[in-house]
């Protein structure tokens, strides 16, 4: 046996893997966490949009050293199966450079170490043109040409990555300077809420600041915590020795949501679309949105966020692309998911309707039966042995027919198409409205009749303590216990 060397040609290769697909958020995100990775804390974006328009990102980084960098620029760099540091967000070893050549021809990058600053650069024409990989080492007085040097000067150490030639980036555009006005909006949403946890400096992270043409990008918070409920403790999912911390979020019904919350959450539709679980590499949001087809997303599961926390270890079981924005569960975490899933999905749905937990909880006599027919599928029903239903036969027995028509009448009446559309809709139901404890005093007062002896007053107090909403006045009721015994 003998082998050959077939190293691949750089022109086909470097234009080929400029069509990976990154979107222009993905690709500067992509950029960023190579500026964490390095210890950044603040993190520049620049948009220049006229004659020599460019993209540029500056950290406050460790910088690079002479092998580092080249290491940076060469493509493939790193095995993507070999062990790497905990906080470490790449993978591939192609991030810089499919990211940056997706969206332009021309790569830039200038790292610092206190008074050293090199360059490396590559360029697509450059390389067509000599039909190797030849990457440009920029010499000192070339340093002068590069966008933002004199930012990356000013620190002690650091790196500046300059997109130029931005040919993909201005692809079909007729008015680039407006179309790079809304894709930068664009930026600012992805990556306020993909680096949440660092901008707001979450427990055990450092805090990062991250700008765009100097404006502050603020922390997108999906699970709304200083409102939203966490439905469930954390679960601790141990694969291959690593573990997977997962935690479930109810959030607010929108009723009860700010418009500025409501909008950072991706408006009213936004909530339905963005429901499922937050996947995190390193405290970096991957995916999110999404049930993994373990179930349909609906409008009665959209206040449903579940927060998954992998480690860069499991990669592989995660099946985690190149640009880093798709990830799937393994097996034996899905099992675990679908149970977590199951329990959550019912916490949303009594969100929407109140009188759910109402009619689950075996505490508590109701006043609706929920019952199952012969074909599988589910009707209400009035419960006939609710206790008011009996105190009002008791006192007239005649009145049975016509009541049982009246609530047979109600049964069949309930209006469960508009129901529907009600409960799904943004405003919250008001027959679940709290009721004042001197409103329930009324209220049972004018069920204890003169024609009731104080035995009979008393056995009716008595159950009512087990039906809402009195069941949450036991002092109330005590006291009216109380005056029927001394009227005795």
């Amino acid at each position: 046996m003998h082998t050959i060397e077939l190293p691949p040609y750089a022109p086909t290769l470097i234009e080929s893997t400029r069509a990976i697909g990154y979107s222009l958020e993905a690709a500067v995100a992509d950029i960023i966490d190579n500026s964490i990775a390095a210890g950044a804390k603040n993190v520049d974006i620049f948009f220049f949009p006229v004659d020599g328009a460019y993209v540029a990102i500056l950290d406050n980084g460790n910088g690079m050293g002479t092998e580092e960098l080249n290491s940076a620029m060469q493509y493939g760099s790193k095995n993507p199966i070999d062990a790497r540091d905990a906080k470490d967000l790449g993978r591939f070893g192609l991030g810089l450079k499919t990211a940056s050549l997706s969206q332009c021809r021309c790569l830039t990058v200038v790292t610092k170490q206190g008074d050293r600053i090199e360059g490396r650069q590559w360029d697509v024409d450059h390389v067509t043109e000599t039909g190797s990989w030849s990457l440009i080492v920029l010499e000192a007085e070339e340093f002068e040409n590069i966008p933002n040097i004199n930012e990356l000067r000013a620190y002690e150490s650091g790196t500046l990555v300059v997109w130029q030639k931005l040919d993909r980036l201005k692809a079909g555009e007729i008015n680039f300077d407006q179309a790079l006005g809304r894709k930068i909006d664009g930026v600012r949403e992805h990556l306020s809420l993909v680096f949440h946890r660092y901008l707001s400096g979450e427990r055990g992270i450092t805090k990062m600041k991250i700008s765009i043409n100097g404006e502050k990008v603020p922390a997108a918070d999906p699970f709304l915590e200083a409102k939203s409920v966490q439905a469930m403790d954390d679960e601790t999912l141990v694969v291959h020795g690593q573990k997977i911390i997962v935690r479930p979020y109810i959030l607010p019904h929108i009723s009860k949501m700010t418009s500025a919350e409501i909008k950072a959450l991706g408006g009213k539709e936004g909530l339905r679309r963005q429901q499922g679980f937050y996947v995190y590499r390193n405290k970096r949001l991957l995916v999110w949105g999404t049930w993994f087809r373990m179930m349909r997303q609906g409008d009665m599961s959209k206040l449903a966020r579940i927060r998954v926390d992998i480690p860069n270890t499991l990669d592989d079981f995660w099946t985690l692309d190149i640009k880093k924005s798709s990830a799937l569960p393994p097996a034996e975490v899905r099992k675990n998911l679908e149970i977590i899933i199951g329990k959550i999905a019912e916490r949303s749905k009594r969100t929407w309707t109140f009188r759910g937990k109402r009619e689950i909880d075996d505490k508590a006599i109701h006043v609706w039966n929920r019952m199952k027919n012969t074909h599988g599928g589910f009707y209400y029903e009035i419960n006939r042995d609710h206790p008011m239903v009996k105190q009002i036969l008791e006192q007239d027995p005649d009145i049975a027919p016509m009541l049982g028509a009246l609530l047979k009448q109600v049964e069949t009446g309930l209006p469960l198409n508009q129901l529907y559309v009600d409960l799904n809709n943004d405003e919250q139901l008001t027959n679940d409205q709290e009721q004042s404890e001197k409103d329930i005093i009324v209220a049972l007062k004018n069920m204890l009749t003169d024609r009731m002896s104080s035995a009979e007053k008393l056995t009716f107090l008595s159950a009512m303590e087990s039906i809402e909403p009195f069941s949450q006045y036991p002092k109330s009721i005590a006291k009216l216990k109380k005056e029927a015994s001394e009227n005795a």
